[in-house]
């Protein structure tokens, strides 16, 4: 498979991401454990977008985006648009994460102080199995073209489910990966500062801060599955998807901060997303019949988003539920015994 990643490109784009979660550690560990106030989250997200758009600004020169070869030159735009669409797709559909974070972080009442280092800790993870599950996808495409019209068919589907769900309060009590986490782990009762283990009566035991942080990667690689080959509809370059994708999910946590206080004025917002997985899919399924240009692709999904914020904004709300189709589509009404 065509990539522009150059030995020289993944060696300083895997430099950069080092030292920019190095300087995030710093800062959050110099800070300690505090309540995220909306302009610290207002500043990290505007940090995370800046340094995205100076990363795609280096690429765009770095391959003669300032030269006078004019199939550079070409060669330089169409990359730079391709990572910007797939930065902006990532970037939207993970708004869908940040409302089950909230979810989680109410479920598990995780004092505010204590929300950043779970997210933090919990992104660290995604990130390794986003980048496998990124170059298994990358190999797949590779070795069968066919793998894009399953990918296509799929995000359609999903798209289609995610619009049916939208509404429905999600039921974590129900979701496997708790039960799966409560099966494995002796939970302690109380969190203990900022602790994954703690000794209750003399007993080691699973804080509920494990458990969260646990939960926060496997909810992200679940989303992975529907965000990743959504990429793959917009450029197969492997650099391209690895790198929009990482620089999308450093933003999240700060993106968190930002957006929980906000999640019900855009109580629309899981249907433009899911709108934008059909859109996507159904390029995808296309893609040998026409292929849809970059600028159609990122003109649809900013025109989708942006008309369903400002649909959110005008329509009040039906109801208080925490909005957002929850990845694990749990349905099962709860025990009355509960």
């Amino acid at each position: 498979m065509m990539s522009v990643g150059t030995p020289l490109l993944w060696s300083l784009f895997a430099a950069f991401v080092v030292v920019a979660l190095l300087i995030d550690f710093f800062a959050m560990n110099k800070q300690g454990a505090h309540k995220v106030s909306m302009k610290e989250a207002t500043i990290w997200s505007l940090i995370w977008v800046g340094v995205s758009f100076v990363f795609v600004g280096f690429l765009w020169w770095y391959m003669g985006g300032t030269g006078t070869d004019a199939s550079a030159k070409q060669l330089a735009d169409t990359k730079a648009l391709e990572f910007v669409t797939g930065y902006v797709v990532e970037k939207a559909l993970a708004v869908d994460n940040i409302f089950v974070f909230l979810m989680l972080f109410t479920y598990f009442a995780v004092p505010a102080e204590y929300q950043k280092r779970a997210l933090m800790i919990g992104i660290l993870v995604a990130l390794v199995l986003r980048g496998a599950l990124i170059l298994v996808g990358a190999w797949l495409i590779a070795q069968f073209h066919w793998i894009l019209y399953l990918f296509g068919a799929f995000l359609v589907f999903t798209g289609i489910k995610m619009w049916l769900a939208a509404g429905d309060e999600p039921d974590l009590e129900a979701n496997p990966a708790l039960k799966w986490v409560r099966k494995h782990f002796t939970i302690a009762p109380n969190f203990d500062g900022e602790k994954f283990f703690t000794k209750v009566n003399g007993l080691k035991m699973a804080t509920p801060m494990l458990v969260v942080v646990i939960l926060i990667g496997i909810i992200d690689v679940v989303f992975a599955v529907d965000s990743i080959p959504a990429i793959f509809a917009i450029t197969t370059d492997p650099f391209i998807i690895l790198t929009s994708n990482v620089f999308a999910i450093l933003g999240l946590r700060a993106m968190y901060f930002l957006l929980a206080g906000l999640h019900e004025k855009f109580h629309l917002l899981p249907y433009g997303l899911a709108l934008v997985l059909v859109f996507i899919g159904s390029k995808m399924l296309l893609i040998d019949i026409y292929k849809i240009p970059i600028e159609w692709s990122l003109g649809g999904t900013a025109a989708i988003l942006t008309v369903t914020m400002l649909l959110s904004v005008m329509i009040k709300p039906k109801s208080d539920a925490v909005h957002g189709a929850f990845p694990f589509d749990s349905k099962k009404e709860k025990d009355p015994e509960d």
